[in-house]
């Protein structure tokens, strides 16, 4: 990959250090370690992408992803990793996926239910995190079962449990734990949908900028980077973007 023009690197880091947004209610592309810094995946290739800019890094974390979504319009980041949906299109312009996630379903012990496209259906009442790039998904998509939102997974889980919802929409790999903590319950073969995991920068950014950002995440791609990532931060779960076409 060719090494950026100066006027690329201006343009993506600004004030002369690039500041990466980080969607941190994601457990399988960041954590946070011990002194508070943020880890695994997304930061990785965050740091990555400032090295190749030849500019320093600051990792901006924010607490889900639609406050780092919302957040773009207020340039306190430059670059971001988070799902690629269309709402958030309208702020950011994003690149291809560099990595897939399955969404699907738990449903509770006792339920009928057994399989995905039996959800959306009068009367069943479906758990979900609000603003995950799966939640805008099925906001888009659901015609018949009702969304009940709550902020982050572990609510909407604790929301399933109290009411006796229908079902939970999540993450396969973080069902899984749910599946653990709900004897009885069952994660539904399939997905309605996969995340899109990508990089973006605020709309405002040149086209150069933009298309550089592109070939950036085509290359850690193509090149093995993300799946080094992905090995040394022993993630399971995340399935390499296949190339843009």
């Amino acid at each position: 990959m060719a090494q950026p023009d100066q006027s690329v690197v201006k343009d993506l880091a600004p004030t002369g250090t690039l500041r990466v947004g980080l969607n941190m209610s994601n457990f399988l592309l960041t954590r946070t370690e011990g002194d508070g810094t943020p880890a695994v995946v997304a930061p990785d290739l965050g740091r990555e992408l400032a090295r190749r800019l030849g500019v320093p890094v600051q990792l901006v974390p924010f607490p889900n992803p639609g406050v780092l979504a919302d957040a773009a319009k207020t340039g306190v980041w430059d670059v971001g990793f988070l799902g690629a949906e269309p709402q958030r299109a309208n702020e950011i312009d994003f690149t291809a996926a560099y990595v897939e996630i399955e969404a699907t379903y738990l449903v509770p012990p006792g339920s009928k239910i057994t399989a995905v496209d039996e959800v959306d259906r009068e009367g069943i009442r479906i758990a979900v995190p609000d603003r995950a790039a799966y939640e805008l998904y099925l906001s888009r998509n659901i015609k018949h079962a009702q969304l009940v939102r709550e902020k982050g997974a572990d609510n909407a889980f604790k929301r399933l449990v109290d009411d006796k919802l229908d079902a939970l929409a999540g993450l396969r790999p973080r069902l899984v734990t749910d599946h653990a903590n709900l004897p009885g319950s069952r994660i539904l073969d399939g997905r309605f949908t996969a995340v899109q995991q990508a990089a973006g920068a605020p709309k405002g950014r040149s086209a150069a900028s933009v298309q550089y950002l592109r070939e950036f995440i085509e290359d850690i791609k193509a090149s093995g980077l993300v799946a080094k990532t992905i090995e040394k931060n022993k993630v399971v779960g995340l399935t390499v973007a296949a190339a843009a076409k």
